[in-house]
């Protein structure tokens, strides 16, 4: 099975886990940001890609199907060390910590996240805030977000809402409890795709 291998100069090959949620509106986020999309539905492409985007949806549907097809033992072992990104239930699936209530999950990122803590899907909502990311405010899409509660040691939070983060990143993990998808900006996605570029030139 092919590598991937993309040099520091080349658009690094890109995963979206493409199991639910908007894989596709990624998809043209990650082209736009400079990266090459790869659509991943079975486990033996992760050896294919230099980083991996877990989309929104639902969290334990999610599970459901890694589990199911023998996905969530290859996941779990990709994420402690390659760059990945977890949007809403992606969110959900890194945290170390998950309440409300609490279910399995892949254990990258030292947080505490809530589910569903801003309500139901009717209490879907988009928020302008300012960040730690370069520019003027990002508009965020909340739809039945998650709430982290919680930050451990290496998490360097880039935004908050209401007093809690919604946009966190802990090494070569970034997860965002909104859906940066759904709008225009696209310097989420960009931050995403210099970390995966970053981890590539590494010696």
């Amino acid at each position: 099975m092919k590598k991937s291998e993309a040099g520091p100069n080349e658009s690094p090959r890109v995963g979206v886990l493409a199991i639910q949620g908007d894989y596709d509106a990624h998809a043209q986020a990650l082209r736009e940001a400079g990266a090459e999309p790869v659509l991943i539905r079975k486990p033996e492409q992760l050896a294919e890609i230099d980083g991996l985007i877990i989309p929104g949806g639902e969290s334990t549907t999610f599970l459901k199907s890694l589990e199911r097809d023998g996905f969530l033992g290859a996941l779990r072992e990709f994420v402690q060390t390659k760059p990945t990104f977890g949007t809403c239930a992606g969110c959900i699936l890194l945290a170390t910590e998950v309440t409300h209530p609490p279910q399995t999950s892949l254990g990258a990122l030292n947080v505490a996240v809530e589910r569903n803590a801003y309500g139901r899907q009717i209490d879907s909502s988009i928020h302008t805030a300012a960040t730690a990311l370069p520019g003027s405010p990002l508009e965020m899409v909340y739809i039945r977000a998650p709430r982290i509660v919680k930050t451990g040691e290496g998490v360097k939070v880039l935004a908050e809402r209401d007093g809690f983060p919604v946009l966190v990143e802990q090494g070569h993990i970034l997860a965002a409890t909104f859906h940066p998808e759904l709008s225009q900006d696209r310097r989420v996605h960009r931050r995403f795709v210099d970390l995966v570029r970053a981890r590539l030139t590494r010696p």
